[in-house]
Order: C-alpha cells, then sequence, then structure tokens
C-alpha cells in the first residue's frame, strides 16, 4: 500500500485549517508537517502553536519532519502540539540514538531523515531503532524543486538493507518533487511513503493528484 502524505508547506497558509480538511476529503493518509528553522535550512514555518491550532481540522495523523537544529530540545513540544509521528534528520543529532528513543519514549513512532549527499551507510548503527526513513529527493528548505535522480539508487539501496536485516516493516518515505511520473519511479525503487506539496495543493482537483500519485 502507497501512503500519501500532502506537504503543507504547499498550502495556502491564511486558511490552512480549511486546506488540511479538503485534502482529508480528497484521500489523503497523512499530513507532512515540514518544520524549519532557518538555520539548517535556509527557511522558517511552523512551530507548535500553529500544529496545535490545526490539530483540530483534521483526524489524520500528523506526520512531523523536523528539520532543525538540536531537534532534542523541542520534540517534547512537538509530541504535545500533536505531532502523531516525528522525522529528525540524522546531519542534525550528536546522538542519533538517543533522539530517536526520545521520540519513542513518547509513545511515537520515530523517523531519521537524510539530505540528498548523505550516504545511506551512515544508518547502519540505528536502522534497528527507527519506525520510518526519509529519503530527501531534493535538498531541503523550499517546495517546489526538482527531484534529484541518483535519488533512486539510494531508494534501492535502503531497501535492499532492510530486507537483509529482516526490517521490512520500517516505512521508507521520499519528500521532493513527487508527481504521476516520480511516484511511479520511487514506488518501483522501493518507497512506500510519498510526501507531495506542490502537486497536490496546486492542482485544480486534490483528490485527482492524490489518485494520480498512487
Amino acid at each position: 500500500m502507497t501512503i500519501i502524505a500532502p506537504s503543507i508547506l504547499s498550502a495556502d497558509f491564511a486558511k490552512l485549517g480549511d486546506e488540511i480538511a479538503a485534502i482529508e476529503q480528497a484521500g489523503a493518509d497523512w499530513i507532512h508537517v515540514d518544520v524549519m528553522d532557518g538555520r539548517f535550512v535556509p527557511n522558517l514555518t511552523f512551530g507548535p502553536p500553529i500544529i496545535s491550532a490545526v490539530r483540530g481540522a483534521t483526524k489524520l495523523p500528523f506526520d512531523v519532519h523536523l528539520m532543525i537544529e538540536q531537534p532534542e530540545r523541542s520534540i517534547a513540544d512537538y509530541a504535545a502540539a500533536g505531532a502523531d509521528r516525528i522525522t529528525v534528520h540524522l546531519e542534525a543529532c550528536t546522538h542519533l540514538h538517543r533522539t530517536l528513543h526520545q521520540i519513542k519514549d513518547l509513545g511515537l513512532p520515530a523517523g531519521v531523515a537524510l539530505n540528498p549527499a548523505t550516504p545511506i551507510s551512515l544508518l547502519e548503527p540505528v536502522l534497528e531503532d527507527v519506525d520510518l526513513v526519509l529519503v530527501m529527493t531534493v535538498n531541503p528548505g523550499f517546495g517546489g524543486q526538482s527531484f534529484i535522480p541518483y535519488s533512486l539508487q539510494k531508494l534501492r539501496d535502503l531497501r535492499s538493507r532492510l530486507h537483509e536485516r529482516g526490517l521490512s516493516g520500517v516505512s521508507v518515505q521520499v519528500d521532493g518533487g513527487i508527481n504521476p511520473s516520480t511516484s511511479a519511479l520511487v514506488r518501483e525503487a522501493g518507497a512506500d511513503v510519498l510526501v507531495a506539496g506542490s502537486y497536490v495543493f496546486g492542482h485544480d482537483s486534490p483528490a485527482a493528484a492524490i489518485a494520480a500519485l498512487r
């Protein structure tokens, strides 16, 4: 089963609650929330108060992706605001194992994200500790970027490593440049959770966009 997680980074912030409710009606499975601090990535987005404010707009899980420095200092705040799962960046965590278990100790699934230039091999020590691996298929920071083709080999390598370790239950997520053409490629390479922002929110029919991604 392919999970579709539209990113509200591409939503109309002036009517964010309505946008979230609309994509739930359109058939989304998760709501992807890109949190950026202007330091780890060159953009600023949502903090816990915004997430808390729109939590009531949908019953769908909030898939919170922390693109921030020192995420361990904020994880409890995002969990309290309504995150249903939290992903942190390998590159941002000095003590990645500890940070992943900090998420798990709050009762949430823990994910780890990799920037395009970060090799899959660096995940080896924590593969047994993650519920999801997010392979960034663009450089994080802004929506609407073009898919990086060498991401496909990273996905194949990751799926192979998970299979070898008997970790088929770990979700493989992709984020960046996802549309019907690239969705077919990443699914073939092993992804089962697709984040799409500009394609879904920029489409005349979000329901048709989500159906096309599937």
